[in-house]
């Protein structure tokens, strides 16, 4: 019979995959490290990349721009959803390399529903926020940059996963190389208390002010609503739909 698992030691897995310093671990079955030259990582799919988390009233509100890059010159992709669901009332964002970050986000995923189905209740986003900074410090994910947001019996939560492992709980937090615009935006629009409709306006006004000057950035916006009730995602190619 297993033992329980308790927020406490909710991951045993990705505690010892972050203190790991071995190439491959036969009982995780952990993947071996990835060692690419920078001419390599020119030839790796980036997401480049604007991704805005908001905490509001009602929830949680997040917004990805649609652009996938080759080497940082070259738009490989117009149309990538770089927000995943990975928790009941929990999403994902992607930074950084496609692969990675989808990689990440299959493994986190597969933790949670490895917690629910011992524990018969869904792990608490502040318990999913360390998980994630595990995994990010631990694992070979390249050099990823996602943001966190859900909700749970303590509220609504936005948390910014920095690829050392760090994670800093915000009540807005924006991460990618469009950064530094959306941050203008959102520092001016940004207040307590916000509805949903008025935060995903924000938010895509925070996208589509980073997709006129960041290369990296454009194409559209992927908007996510969370909920208590669950998560809602959807793209737009025109910012004129949501703005």
């Amino acid at each position: 019979m297993r033992t329980p698992m308790h927020d406490s030691d909710f991951s045993r897995t990705s505690q010892r995959l972050a203190d790991d310093t071995s190439p491959y671990d036969p009982e995780l079955g952990a993947l071996p490290r990835n060692e690419f030259s920078s001419a390599d990582l020119d030839n790796v799919n980036k997401t480049g990349t604007t991704t805005i988390g908001l905490t509001t009233g009602e929830g949680v509100v997040i917004a990805t721009d649609m652009r996938a890059s080759l080497g940082g010159r070259f738009v490989s992709n117009k149309n990538v959803q770089k927000v995943e669901q990975i928790h009941p009332t929990g999403a994902l964002t992607m930074v950084g390399s496609v692969g990675g970050a989808q990689s990440f986000i299959k493994s986190l995923r597969a933790e949670v529903n490895l917690y629910e189905a011992r524990q018969g209740a869904s792990m608490s986003i502040d318990a999913l926020a360390t998980l994630a900074g595990n995994f990010a410090r631990g694992g070979p994910f390249f050099a990823i940059h996602p943001i966190l947001g859900g909700v749970d019996h303590e509220g609504s939560h936005v948390y910014s996963i920095d690829p050392a492992g760090g994670v800093m709980g915000d009540d807005y937090t924006v991460t990618g190389s469009g950064m530094q615009l959306a941050y203008g935006l959102l520092e001016q629009e940004y207040e307590e208390g916000l509805s949903n409709e008025e935060a995903m306006v924000i938010a895509a006004r925070g996208i589509k002010s980073a997709a006129e000057r960041d290369t990296g950035s454009g194409n559209g916006v992927f908007l996510c609503e969370i909920t208590d009730e669950g998560v809602d995602i959807h793209g737009h190619n025109e910012f004129e739909e949501v703005i």
